[in-house]
């Protein structure tokens, strides 16, 4: 790579006026229930596999662990159709084909979910609970397949 064609001298009143940011040793986010919004979603491969996987960025909204990050994969197989389908539905996306995912995935932003971060050994898996509208209360009966579904 030849460092001259990247010219960074723009920026270079401003990184002078910017402070690292203290960090400490950050406390990992513990198997619980969390109020996330969408901030990415891809539809991509696995790498390990090359199958199909929808890969979620989900931003914690609070009111412990606010803005940090939980992520989740969903690998698309003949035998997990049933649970991505029924993590689209609960999302509000009702696919005819699953070939018309890539359609509707930028609806997918900003949305709002409840969902449940379970540990086993160490595997950590992101569960859909319910949607949340508007601010209101989760809705109770869009309950994510997720819960007793895929083993680790």
């Amino acid at each position: 790579m030849d460092d001259k064609l990247v010219d960074l001298t723009e920026y270079d009143d401003a990184f002078g006026r910017e402070r690292p940011e203290e960090r400490g040793d950050f406390e990992e986010v513990p198997d619980g229930k969390y109020e996330v919004t969408v901030e990415k979603v891809e539809l991509t491969q696995a790498q390990s596999t090359g199958n199909p996987m929808i890969k979620w960025m989900l931003r914690i909204n609070g009111p412990r662990f606010t803005n940090r990050v939980l992520w989740r994969n969903s690998v698309i197989t003949m035998n997990t159709l049933k649970y991505v389908k029924t993590d689209l539905h609960l999302c509000g996306i009702d696919l005819e084909k699953l070939s018309n995912l890539p359609l509707p995935l930028e609806r997918l932003l900003d949305l709002r979910l409840s969902v449940t971060k379970k540990t086993k050994g160490e595997n950590e898996n992101i569960f859909f609970n319910s949607r949340i509208d508007n601010g209101q209360t989760p809705n109770k009966s869009g309950q994510s397949a997720g819960d007793s579904a895929i083993p680790f």
